[in-house]
């Protein structure tokens, strides 16, 4: 008789167990969000003995993850424990986020804090991709020397990328005019000519949106929402989806795609091919026009311009934003009743505009999710928080990997 059972694979043995505690501990103590770690507390979160915890926080201490300092008092019988904390040097991840107009490099360390940031205001638009990803390079390249100065060392790299990416290629990114870009090969082969004598950093890459969602869900203020919509208005509009902590990226990868729904199929031209899309609405290009802004790409100034002549309470800025406003929650209302999320977050040049950008979505909300969770001051409709954005969200994908298994990375605490 055939089993219909999957096979089992083979059993764990010692060095993989003590491995996967290794990990548990490792992130155990960098979760802890209140106070400070002690080996008991570690110890009944994980579900480990107290000796085996010891044991466990002894390696990590000695590979450099972690640091212990002072005595801290839990208020129960016993002696005080030492506080355990999250290195602040070693290996660290970069991320490189590459947008219409701008090129921004983040590395952050063991705990997901933001150390050394880059940015530079470029108008990517036109220009060669392999330019445009040198360019980002030579950023990284500095950001990577501003880190060894304070003794953190990136283990890998993350590209944040508009468009749509897969398998390490930009396949369609409409507003760069980019089609069939390798772009993870063009720039690990310009990082790698910045850094001669160094060793190659291995090379990711994901939807710029995307990442900033996953940087919304660790560092931003969502406490316990674990589903939500995620979008960014920069020259396009990004979108991204979050279900129960996990990012839904699709069949292939381009799950999120929200700019390019089609309000009006008799609308503007958009630079996707077709016609009447979101972001023609939406998007800041858009904002800066409806409100009579000469678009001053690289530079942030009709965006602030913008933000300025609405605190103003000038008319045609006003009457913009609330236009925008009302195009949002329409594609916003579809998206919710498919996908039922708890939260809608509003990131990039949204954010700022929020006092005058959620009265009109939250009344489109309000008036079409048919299950009547959603209405004006529920708190489902949120402004992106200052902490999470996409090149922080690249940065910290990357020790993700360091904290599944921080024996694969110990002693990365030289640049290499």
């Amino acid at each position: 008789m055939k089993s219909n059972l999957t096979p089992l694979g083979p059993k764990a043995d010692k060095d993989t167990v003590r491995r996967n505690n290794l990990s548990l501990v490792l992130r155990a103590v960098r979760d802890e969000s209140e106070g400070e770690a002690t080996r008991a507390g570690v110890a009944s979160r994980v579900g480990l003995t107290r000796a085996a915890v010891s044991s466990l926080v002894e390696q990590l201490l000695d590979s450099g993850f972690l640091t212990e300092s002072g005595k801290t008092f839990s208020g129960q019988a016993g002696r005080p424990g030492t506080a355990l904390k999250m290195a602040r040097t070693g290996p660290a991840g970069l991320g490189v986020e590459v947008n219409i107009d701008y090129v921004s490099v983040c590395v952050v360390d063991l705990a997901g804090t933001g150390r050394v940031r880059l940015t530079e205001h470029l108008d990517n638009r036109g220009e060669p991709p392999a330019e445009v990803l040198a360019r980002a390079a030579r950023i990284a390249a500095r950001t990577l020397e501003s880190a060894g100065e304070q003794a953190l060392f990136p283990v890998g790299v993350t590209l944040a990328l508009p468009g749509l990416v897969s398998g390490g290629a930009v396949r369609q990114a409409p507003n760069l005019g980019w089609n069939q870009v390798p772009a993870q090969e063009l720039f690990a082969a310009s990082l790698a000519a910045e850094r001669p004598g160094h060793e190659a950093l291995a090379v990711s890459s994901e939807n710029e949106a995307n990442l900033a969602a996953l940087a919304e869900l660790w560092f931003g203020g969502l406490e316990r929402i674990r589903s939500f919509l995620y979008l960014t208005g920069e020259i396009g509009v990004g979108g991204a989806l979050v279900i129960n902590g996990e990012l839904l990226r699709g069949a292939h990868g381009f799950a999120g795609e929200i700019g390019h729904v089609v309000v009006d199929s008799q609308g503007p031209q958009c630079r996707c091919g077709s016609r009447g899309c979101l972001e023609q609405y939406a998007g800041q290009t858009a904002l800066l026009r409806a409100a009579g802004i000469e678009e001053e790409t690289g530079s942030g100034i009709g965006v602030a311009e913008l933000e300025r002549r609405v605190r103003a309470g000038d008319e045609r800025a006003v009457d913009a934003v609330a236009g925008a406003g009302r195009m949002l929650g329409r594609v916003l209302s579809g998206a919710v009743n498919l996908l039922d999320p708890d939260a809608v977050v509003l990131g990039g040049v949204y954010r700022n505009l929020m006092p005058w950008l959620s009265p009109p979505v939250d009344q489109e909300l309000t008036g079409r999710v048919v299950s009547g969770l959603w209405s004006p001051g529920s708190g489902r409709l949120r402004a992106s928080s200052v902490a999470g954005d996409a090149a922080r969200g690249a940065a910290a994908l990357v020790m993700t990997d360091v904290l599944a298994d921080p024996v694969a990375y110990a002693g990365r605490t030289t640049a290499r």
